[in-house]
C-alpha cells in the first residue's frame, strides 16, 4: 500500500500548529492531537477497506499467438467480498510486444463474474510467457492506494501470422478471396484439365463451347477447365543478416515467413505439393514435401521458432542443397532482401544456378528507409548528397534486377507489407499461364 495525496495533505495540515508554537503555547499539544487523529483515521481506513485477496483472477488466452497482429486476451475477475470494488488492472504480456486497452479500470459486483479484453501484438516468434497481473484500488476513505499482484504465469507459443491464414480460409470458403487483394479473375478458363460442362456465360471464350453438348441440349454449353494440380512448390527463405532488417517493428524475415505460410496454404488448396527450406550459412530448417490443405498446421509447427541469424547467407550452398534435395521440376520461390549491389550481384549468380530444371521466382523485399530517403526533398547540401546516393543505389539494384529478368528468372520487387498479396497473385498468374 502507498499513502495518497489526501493523507499527505492531512499530515501537512497537522504540522501547522507546530509552526505556531512560538506564538501559541498550546499549539504543540494541539498539533500532537491532530497528528494522532490523522494517524488513527488512516488506520481506520485500512481496517474498513476490503482486501484485494477476495478477488479471484484468471487469464484466458490461446496457447498460440500470431506475431505482428493483435491477439485478444481476456482477464476474468470474481469478487468474493461483500461490497463492490473498483480496481485498476495491469497485466504483464510477453515481451517485446505492443498492447492496447491496457491498463484498465473495472467495477466488480460481489459474487459475480466479470471480464475485460485487451489486445497484445507480439513482435518476436518462439516460446514466451505471460507473467504477473497487477491489481490496484483506492481505500474506502481514499487515503491509501492498495496493491496486489498475482503470479499467473502462462506459457504461449508465438507463431507466424496464422490469423491471416484463417482469414484467407474463411474468404476462400465464401468465394471472396479477392477481398485480400489477391487477383483470381485471370484464372477463369485458363487451365487445361477438364472439370465440367456448364451453361454458356457472357465472356466465355468461343473455343470453350462444347458443340456436341450444345446440340444435345439445344442451348450453348461451355467446357470449364481447372488449373493443373500436383505441381511442386519449393520455398527458399533467406535467414541471413539481411533479413534482420525491420520495418514498422517487424523483421523482413517475419514478413517473408508469413508470406511463405500464406503461399503454402493457397498452393495446398490448389492441390500442389509444398516444401520449405530456410538457409543462412547452413541449412537452418528443411520441411519435406507436404500435400493437402490440412497440412498447413504441420508446416507452421515446424517453422514457428525460426529466427534470422547475423551471419552472411551462403547462396551457393542454398543452390546446391536445392539440387541435391529436389531434382524434379518445381516452382522455386526465393524470399530475400539485398543489402546493396554487391550483395545482389553475389545473390544473382546463385539464382541463375537454380534455373535448371526449375522455374525460379525471386521475391526481393525493398529497403524501405532507402526508398524513403530517395523520395525525400533535400533542404541542405548534406541531405542532397544522401538523396543522390540513395537514388544511385536504387538505380543500380533496379538494373541488376532487370538483368535477372532477362536471364529467364521471374522477379518480384515489393514493399515488405505487400509481399504476401503480391507473391500469391504472382503464383496464381504462373499457374494460369501454365509456365510450370
Amino acid at each position: 500500500m502507498m499513502p495518497r495525496l489526501p493523507l499527505l495533505f492531512l499530515f501537512a495540515a497537522a504540522m501547522v500548529p507546530f509552526a505556531l508554537g512560538t506564538v501559541w503555547a498550546e499549539a504543540g499539544q494541539i498539533g500532537i492531537l491532530i497528528c494522532l487523529g490523522v494517524f488513527l483515521l488512516s488506520l481506520v481506513d485500512l481496517v474498513i477497506t476490503p482486501s484485494l485477496l477476495a478477488i479471484e483472477v484468471h487469464r484466458d488466452v490461446n496457447e498460440v499467438l500470431s506475431v505482428g497482429t493483435p491477439n485478444s486476451v481476456k482477464l476474468w475477475f470474481t469478487n468474493r467480498g461483500p461490497v463492490p470494488l473498483l480496481i485498476h488492472v495491469h497485466d504483464e504480456p510477453p515481451l517485446p510486444c505492443h498492447y492496447s486497452d491496457l491498463p484498465f479500470d473495472i467495477k466488480l459486483i460481489p459474487n459475480k463474474h466479470h471480464y475485460s479484453i485487451y489486445h497484445v501484438e507480439p513482435l518476436h516468434r518462439g516460446k514466451n510467457r505471460f507473467r504477473r497481473v497487477f491489481l490496484q484500488m483506492k481505500s474506502r476513505l481514499g487515503l491509501w492506494t492498495v496493491y496486489d499482484e498475482r503470479d499467473i504465469h502462462q506459457e504461449v507459443r508465438i507463431y507466424p501470422d496464422i490469423k491471416a491464414v484463417h482469414g484467407v480460409e474463411l474468404l476462400a470458403r465464401r468465394n471472396r478471396l479477392a477481398e485480400t487483394g489477391i487477383r483470381l479473375s485471370r484464372l477463369k478458363g485458363r487451365g487445361t484439365e477438364f472439370d465440367r460442362l456448364r451453361e454458356y456465360r457472357r465472356g466465355d471464350e468461343f473455343r470453350s463451347i462444347d458443340w456436341k453438348a450444345t446440340s444435345r441440349h439445344q442451348e450453348l454449353i461451355s467446357r470449364e477447365y481447372v488449373v493443373e494440380k500436383n505441381q511442386n512448390i519449393i520455398i527458399l527463405i533467406d535467414c541471413g543478416r539481411s533479413m534482420c532488417n525491420e520495418a514498422e517493428g517487424v523483421t523482413h524475415f517475419d514478413r517473408a515467413l508469413n508470406a511463405a505460410i500464406l503461399l503454402s496454404y493457397i498452393a495446398l488448396r490448389q492441390g500442389d505439393t509444398v516444401s520449405l527450406m530456410a538457409c543462412s550459412s547452413k541449412v537452418e530448417r528443411w520441411v519435406p514435401p507436404i500435400r493437402g490443405a490440412g497440412s498447413i498446421q504441420k508446416l507452421i509447427r515446424q517453422v514457428y521458432d525460426l529466427e534470422p541469424v547475423y551471419e552472411a547467407s551462403d547462396y551457393q550452398l542454398m543452390s546446391e542443397q536445392l539440387q541435391l534435395r529436389y531434382r524434379k521440376r518445381s516452382l522455386v520461390v526465393v524470399l530475400t532482401h539485398a543489402l546493396d549491389e554487391v550483395h545482389l550481384s553475389h545473390l544473382s549468380d546463385s539464382l541463375r544456378m537454380m534455373r535448371w530444371p526449375h522455374l525460379v521466382l525471386s521475391a526481393f523485399l525493398r529497403n524501405v528507409p532507402l526508398q524513403n530517403r530517395m523520395n525525400a526533398i533535400p533542404e541542405t547540401d548534406r541531405e542532397a548528397f544522401q538523396v543522390a546516393a540513395a537514388a544511385d543505389i536504387v538505380a543500380t539494384q533496379t538494373t541488376q534486377i532487370a538483368s535477372l529478368q532477362k536471364s529467364g528468372l521471374l522477379v518480384l520487387d515489393t514493399l515488405p507489407e505487400n509481399l504476401s498479396v503480391n507473391l500469391i497473385s504472382r503464383y496464381l498468374d504462373i499457374k494460369a499461364r501454365q509456365l510450370l
